[in-house]
């Protein structure tokens, strides 16, 4: 147990007797992060978390210093993602925890592992609301946006709070946590010794959930008896980190698979049953449907018609039971943890049991060949436009990411994501971070950070103009870690268009103007200016080759760009839309 200050002597009490050796909750607070093997907190400091961040630092965790509570808060998720550990954030009181709750809500929504910590008011204050220093009811506020809220009130119970917090993100449908730490806890002095026992790190936080066997039966009868199966995989089933399972069932059935946008690489994009590019036939088509680690939410149309057949039988694997049946009758509904499901369903079916049709494959062939000559014309013509096209830009970040299949990606916005998604393959699972669940803006450089530091790994953050702005301040974070990110902003002046007209003298609302490898330079980073694939290209190496902070500002055609991406139709048009 780490003690105020180890380098003084014992205070003498009366007698010569020696007094006890003390502590207060902010080294209780490091002691029990260390205990729990926390290597990284990703935070902004401030009253009253200033001297946990210090403390962490000096005694060697890794602290990462944002500018701002949401992106660190995403970098935590981002890294309870590629971990299985909760990814820890830390933040100020009030206004920093609610920046901070934004990225907690989303990881909750993805299913992400992370633990936000922030720091509080008095609370005899608060409770009388007597107006105290960024005074808020931070536990009442957390409680609707996270999978548990807890507050610790007693130095005493930090190492307990923080056990239940780390348990409760990683265990069953993992999500995240919010710890509160009032200033006066953390300020708290206790006796060390009595620190020290109230310390203990859980002990199988995230247990195997194994299937019962009849359900897994049951499951393999209706494959075996589907005349057009599909097996969709969901970035559950990248987070399970139980690839060679699910590539062992995929291969020895034989049964087509399409694969949500953060599973893409569990197997190549270009495996022979992949139906990526013939998805919309697929889903439309299938008769059984195995969702692994998948939802079936708005993504997955609700599995509705006319996305889905309205005879479709649904299988699903989920370690959340309340999951099933949530949109659609889940004829085999299969309870337990992916990897724990798919290594009974490996064991259980026999070599043969499950056949997909001849009849079936050609089909999907056929229409995933149609398909991808549509896209050569598409992707032909963009690579000789001027200006450039968001496909020419995107074909050369592909052709220099099949020479670094190692490197990280990081997508986000309307047409970047959509455009990249389709035209960048994976070959690698869990390289590839994006907008998930909610499609929320805002996440490419806490991902990007939390990328090249949990894995020391190239990143490539594939943002919009308009992605990029809502965390691109984080461009000076990248920069003083000097950390190997390589920011491409495909930059049409404009959310989702550049081309939009005013009625009056200000800009359209949809209107941007920007300079980004200016920005960057101004944090001692590496800028680019790129108005044809081929300079987006080089720079691109380059940039990898020297593992060093870049942006790349691809100077897009702004009338390229399609309102809302693929999503338009979410979008309400009335009289004025209509025009």
């Amino acid at each position: 147990m780490t003690t105020i200050d180890d380098s003084k002597p014992l205070v003498e009490a009366e007698g010569g007797a020696e007094s006890p050796s003390l502590t207060d909750g902010i080294h209780v607070v490091i002691d029990a992060l260390k205990l729990n093997d926390v290597k990284t907190i990703y935070g902004v400091v401030g009253i009253p978390i200033t001297d946990v961040a210090r403390l962490a630092q000096a005694s060697g965790i890794r602290y990462i210093g944002f500018r701002h509570e949401s992106d660190a808060g995403h970098a935590a998720a981002a890294a309870g993602f590629l971990t299985k550990q909760p990814g820890i954030c830390l933040t100020v009181s009030a206004p920093g925890f609610l920046n901070g709750l934004v990225a907690l809500a989303n990881a909750t929504t993805n299913c992400f592992p992370m633990v936000q910590i922030s720091g509080s008011s008095e609370r005899h204050l608060v409770d009388l609301q007597r107006g105290d220093y960024e005074e808020m009811d931070q536990l009442a506020a957390a409680r609707p946006f996270c999978k548990a809220a807890y507050r610790v009130s007693r130095a005493e119970d930090i190492g307990r709070g923080l056990a239940r917090a780390l348990r409760t993100a990683a265990s069953g449908r993992p999500g995240g946590v919010y710890l509160d730490i009032p200033a006066a806890v953390l300020g708290e002095v206790i006796d060390a010794q009595q620190a020290q026992d109230s310390l203990w790190k859980p002990v199988d936080p995230a247990p195997r959930q194994v299937p019962e066997p009849a359900a897994i039966d049951r499951a393999v009868d209706l494959l075996a008896s589907a005349e057009r199966p599909l097996v969709v995989l969901g970035k559950g089933a990248a987070y399970a980190q139980a690839d060679e399972t699910i590539r062992n069932f995929i291969e020895s059935t034989g049964v087509p698979y399409v694969p949500m946008s953060m599973a893409k690489g569990l197997l190549p994009d270009d495996h022979p049953q992949s139906a990526a590019t013939a998805r919309s036939l697929a889903l439309k088509r299938a008769d059984v449907v195995m969702l692994v680690g998948a939802r079936l939410n708005w993504l997955l149309g609700h599995g509705d018609a006319p996305q889905w057949s309205p005879d479709a039988k649904f299988i699903q694997v989920d370690i959340e039971a309340s999951e099933m049946d949530s949109n659609q009758p889940i004829a085999a509904p299969l309870v337990g943890d992916v990897g724990s499901v798919m290594d009974a369903l490996v064991e259980r079916s026999k070599p043969g049991q499950i056949a997909v049709p001849d009849e079936w494959r050609a089909e999907l062939t056929a229409k995933s060949d149609q398909n991808v000559a549509k896209m050569a014309t598409r992707l032909e013509a963009a690579r000789a436009a001027h200006p450039m096209k968001f496909l020419g830009a995107l074909q050369a970040i592909r052709d220099v990411l099949d020479e670094n299949p190692e490197s990280y990606i990081v997508n986000e916005g309307a047409n970047a994501l959509d455009l990249a998604r389709n035209t960048i393959g994976m070959k690698v699972p869990r390289h590839r971070l994006d907008s998930g669940t909610w499609g929320v803006m805002g996440i490419g450089m806490g991902y990007a950070i939390a990328a090249a530091v949990e894995t020391g790994k190239p990143v490539i953050a594939i943002e919009g103009d308009s992605a990029f702005g809502f965390s691109g301040i984080e461009l000076e974070t990248i920069c003083r870690y000097d950390l190997p990110v390589v920011t491409v902003v495909l930059n049409n002046s404009g959310v989702y268009r550049g081309d939009s007209l005013s009625p009056t003298g200000d800009p359209a609302p949809t209107a941007l103007k920007a300079r980004h490898d200016l920005m960057i330079q101004a944090f001692g980073g590496t800028g680019h200016q790129a108005t044809t694939p081929e300079e987006v290209a080089s720079y691109l190496r380059d940039a990898l080759a020297s593992g060093r902070p870049t942006l790349i500002d691809c100077v897009i055609d702004p009338s390229d760009g399609t309102e809302s991406g693929n999503i338009a139709h979410l979008n309400p048009k009335g009289i004025a839309g209509a025009r």
